[in-house]
């Protein structure tokens, strides 16, 4: 039986989003919106001198799907580099679009996994990696 879509650990993840505070004079700050559903995702960061992410604050305003991703990324992006991030948003919509067998690697990812066949919810997935890996990037740069 597949898992439910909004399932407990989907919701304990929304719950307690990490780093839920914007930055005052980030190097890059990032604004997405899914059209879709309007989930809105705000990012804010620095890199250190190595090209890794130093300082991360998000302001998200999203479905709980949107808000779980949102805390899966958050969870792990310090220490990641522009690239790491790029490679995570592109592999989780690789797997979105039915074109990869599995989310990639970055850990807590494969709670999403229940969401693949609900593709009005890929938007708001997205987002977080979407908006994390633009601001690595701007950030970059500089």
């Amino acid at each position: 039986m597949a898992e439910a879509l909004y399932n407990n650990h989907i919701l304990r993840l929304a719950a307690a989003i990490p780093h839920q505070a914007r930055l005052e004079g980030p190097q890059a700050s990032v604004q997405r919106v899914s059209p879709i559903c309007g989930s809105r995702i705000i990012v804010d960061l620095d890199l250190d001198e190595a090209g890794r992410v130093a300082r991360f604050g998000q302001e998200v305003r999203a479905c709980a799907l949107g808000q779980a991703s949102a805390a899966i990324m958050g969870a792990e992006v310090l220490g990641k580099t522009p690239l790491e991030l790029a490679a995570a948003r592109d592999a989780l919509a690789a797997y979105l679009k039915g074109e990869a067998e599995t989310p990639g690697d970055w850990p807590g990812i494969e709670a999403l996994m229940p969401a693949r066949p609900h593709k009005g919810r890929h938007g708001s997935i997205l987002l977080a990696f979407q908006t994390a890996a633009d601001a690595a990037a701007d950030a970059a740069g500089r």
